[in-house]
């Protein structure tokens, strides 16, 4: 199985939509989006699934959307990327050790994908995790994230249940870290605040510093 296919379209109700979307939108990506970073990083971070005016359009993980605001913030604070806003893909942007991808590589209709739909996109997931060689920490946005971690790996979700700052150690140089995702609703909420965020990063570091991959 490739990591990824630019022209895929083995969900059918996603390329429909997605065929809507380029009639609406004729300068958005709208296709399935890649993963963005390094190549062999030590964090890996999984979120959902592209945004319609975000990833959709932009065509990189978390780029121009609410979402990604949050999230790029952090990584810059933390010493993962080289500034702390991602408005579209020719900024500039550059992750340092770090990867980030999705659950889902498309836009599904109203940002909720089937669980078909997951489960079919999984084997993108399973092939880029099984590329990824050495330590390794990934974090979960959220638990359809954290599920799809836990079956692109062959483990029993009710082994490794999600909670919001929760480590799972995968093996000797491999952790699952769980935060809810950094969406407009969680974080306008405060269901996830910045503190709350910022304190899984702070985990991240460490659990990094333990395995020798800071």
């Amino acid at each position: 199985m490739k990591v990824f296919e630019p022209d895929c379209k083995r969900c059918s109700r996603i390329s429909a939509y997605l065929q809507e979307v380029r009639i609406r939108y004729p300068d958005y990506h709208a296709r399935p989006v890649p993963a963005f970073g390094a190549s062999e990083p030590q964090l890996l971070i999984v979120g959902l699934a592209p945004g319609l005016h975000g990833a959709n359009a932009t065509g990189r993980p978390f780029t121009g959307d609410y979402a990604g605001i949050l999230l790029y913030q952090t990584l810059y604070q933390y010493g993962f990327s080289n500034q702390a806003a991602a408005t579209d893909a020719a900024d500039g942007l550059r992750l340092h050790n770090c990867r980030i991808t999705n659950a889902v590589k498309c836009l599904p209709p109203d940002n909720k994908p089937t669980g078909g739909e997951i489960n079919t996109c999984n084997d993108y997931l399973q092939a880029e995790l099984k590329n990824l060689t050495g330590g390794l920490t990934i974090l979960a946005l959220g638990r359809i994230a954290h599920n799809a971690v836990l079956k692109a790996l062959g483990l029993r979700q009710s082994e490794y249940p999600f909670a919001h700052g929760q480590c799972h150690q995968l093996d000797n140089s491999r952790w699952l870290v769980d935060s809810y995702h950094c969406s407009r609703y969680n974080t306008q909420t405060r269901r996830l605040t910045e503190k709350m965020f910022h304190a899984v990063f702070d985990t991240i570091l460490k659990l990094q510093a333990k395995t020798g991959n800071q």
